[in-house]
């Protein structure tokens, strides 16, 4: 069975303890479990390094965790471990970045790449570190302008309009989640794996619409839990809207919050079994292909 810093998998329950913290300060999603939580106390371990550095180009933390998962899995094959260390750090990164949009109603710039601190040898939620937002610049000291026409008589209240602010729509939130997860964090992170060991990029695709999937379900159920429907029925939207671009389609199918794979993350391959999700699972139950005895360690 998967370890607790193993990647959620479908139909899977994730570690319980609470989260130190998750987005700005302390969240209703508090409670969701490891996956979700966000060391924000203190300072990251000496080894943690920017993600944003790993994207940049410095492999070795990225490949002392590969190595570490093919160890613990005893993984013959180098693309099992690539893609599960993958799976689990796609897996952080929509956990986080999904609860908040969906709770908070905000997308968590914050979960930038040059503050998103991670350590390859930490479990879960000791992985993932935010830093301190950097000092904002001081503004240059220069005389005020006069005041416009425009500017006078909206400060008397003639001609001036009140400001109309809306919450964005679910189409605009997914667009987001999409631009902060998927393009700023998982294409980069593809190519690092790729660049450590060779795998298929469809496969990593896959495996990040899983993990996606796999957030989803848990969110949906803590908010099921505490009788929150609309965060539920927002959370579905989101990940139905995030799975309709591009580089997830073929992927996989989405039901409800039912998934199923089209592409397969190798888990079985180091006689992990099949996730419940895989795309060899059949409907009358696993049906794993006939590589599976062979490929088991031992």
């Amino acid at each position: 069975m998967p370890r607790r810093d193993d990647p959620p998998r479908s139909g899977a329950p994730l570690p319980s303890e609470p989260a130190p913290a998750l987005g700005r300060g302390p969240s209703p999603a508090a409670d969701l479990g490891g996956f979700f939580a966000l060391r924000t106390d203190g300072q990251a371990p000496e080894n943690a390094v920017p993600l944003a550095e790993l994207y940049a180009g410095n492999a070795a933390p990225l490949a002392a965790r590969i190595a570490r998962v093919a160890a613990r899995l005893e993984a013959r094959e180098p693309r099992v471990a690539a893609s599960i260390a993958q799976l689990g750090l796609a897996a952080r990164l929509w956990s986080l970045a999904l609860a908040v949009t969906v709770v908070e109603r905000r997308l968590p710039e914050e979960f930038d790449p040059v503050r998103l601190h991670w350590d390859s040898a930490g479990s879960t939620p000791d992985d993932l570190w935010l830093a301190p937002a950097p000092p904002a610049p001081a503004a240059p000291r220069s005389h005020p302008a006069a005041p416009t026409r425009a500017a006078a008589r909206a400060a008397h209240g003639v001609g001036a309009t009140r400001a109309v602010s809306r919450d964005p729509s679910h189409e605009e939130m997914a667009a987001g989640l999409f631009s902060l997860v998927a393009e700023r964090h998982l294409v980069p992170l593809a190519a690092a794996v790729r660049s450590v060991t060779p795998v298929s990029e469809r496969l990593l695709w896959g495996n990040s619409a899983s993990a996606l999937v796999g957030s989803l379900q848990q969110l949906s159920a803590w908010c099921e839990e505490r009788d929150r429907p609309g965060d539920a029925a927002l959370a579905r939207a989101l990940v139905d809207d995030v799975l309709g671009h591009r580089v997830f389609r073929g992927t996989g199918t989405l039901s409800g919050t039912e998934f199923r794979r089209s592409t397969c993350c190798l888990y079985y391959r180091a006689g992990g079994g099949l996730c419940g999700d895989c795309v060899f699972r059949g409907e009358e139950g696993p049906r794993p292909p006939r590589a599976v005895r062979s490929a088991r360690p031992g």
